[in-house]
């Protein structure tokens, strides 16, 4: 089995391209290794390995986005097996999908290995988008933005407080962020939202560095969780937001959660959307947008 690494130099502020260059120092097997140069190089790199048509087992060093490039270059492959090596600043998709924390465990995989197809969802029909861990809509979305964008992020990064970035946000957001109204129609049914902060598609529990946003979200049950969250005062949300990393918010009555396959989002004004943490761009007034699980699945290493 070939083996190969993908490293994000940029994810974590840095930090990732740290973590390599130490962990690289106990690896005593062949190998291969790639250092991304921008957006979307890990998923074009992803892409040619598939052609190679030889098992391969992927280990991307970075961060959700990373991982989303990965694992999405790699759905339709049975040859590749994915799995990473946290080194970014929310690192939700290390808490659901396989990683290592040391090269012997890599060793240890490759005396008998195994993978697990997985699910991953899609945003769009005609031009796609997929996202191994979230989509969301609204205040996440808004959120995320700003965290991305932030010298914030970069400092706490910088003294191991990352995590804080998105908690931060989240406060500062809750103050200027106009709330919505949605529908979501699902298997024929059509429910309509007033008052809306966001509503999140998952595939897997987590999203933010460690919110349980979806407690009961499983990646290979051929089923996306939808959470809306709405008709709560600004007071409130804080105070739901309190709770999600216990997942108990979903005892508030004001927040709600469907399962299925296929269903869409139309929302009354233009709002940001994102795709595991990443800008996805603004969701237009009345246009829907269509959330599915995709035919394509992806392997994960099975450690």
């Amino acid at each position: 089995m070939d083996i190969v690494f993908i490293i994000n130099p940029t994810a974590g502020n840095g930090a990732a391209l740290k973590k390599w260059r130490k962990f690289s120092g106990t690896v005593d097997f062949p190998h291969e290794q790639f250092v991304t140069r921008s957006s979307g190089h890990a998923f074009q790199l992803v892409d040619q390995l598939k052609r190679r048509e030889r098992e391969t087992l992927v280990v991307g060093f970075g961060g959700d986005g990373t991982m989303r490039e990965i694992a999405a270059a790699a759905a339709g492959s049975r040859q590749l097996f994915i799995a990473s090596v946290p080194a970014g600043s929310g690192n939700d998709f290390a808490r659901t999908f396989s990683c290592f924390s040391a090269a012997q465990e890599i060793s240890g995989f490759l005396a008998s290995p195994k993978g697990k197809l997985t699910d991953i969802g899609q945003v769009g029909v005609e031009i796609e988008q997929l996202f191994a861990s979230s989509s969301g809509i609204g205040f996440d979305a808004a959120v995320a933005h700003a965290v991305n964008r932030s010298r914030v992020k970069y400092w706490l990064n910088k003294v191991g407080l990352g995590k804080l970035a998105y908690l931060i946000f989240v406060v500062i957001t809750l103050f200027t962020f106009k709330k919505f109204r949605l529908t979501v129609e699902l298997d024929g049914a059509v429910h309509h939202f007033e008052d809306v902060w966001l509503a999140t598609v998952s595939n897997q529990p987590y999203f933010g560095g460690g919110m349980k946003i979806s407690p009961h979200s499983s990646v290979d049950d051929g089923q996306l969780e939808v959470t809306v969250v709405h008709r709560l005062s600004r007071l409130k949300l804080l105070a739901v937001f309190g709770t999600v990393f216990s997942g108990s918010h979903t005892k508030f009555p004001e927040v709600v959660q469907f399962s299925g396959k296929h269903f869409s989002f139309a929302v009354d004004r233009p709002v940001p959307r994102h795709v595991d943490g990443d800008e996805a761009g603004i969701t237009d007034a009345q246009k829907k947008v269509d959330f599915r699980v995709s035919a394509k699945q992806w392997r994960q290493a099975k450690l």
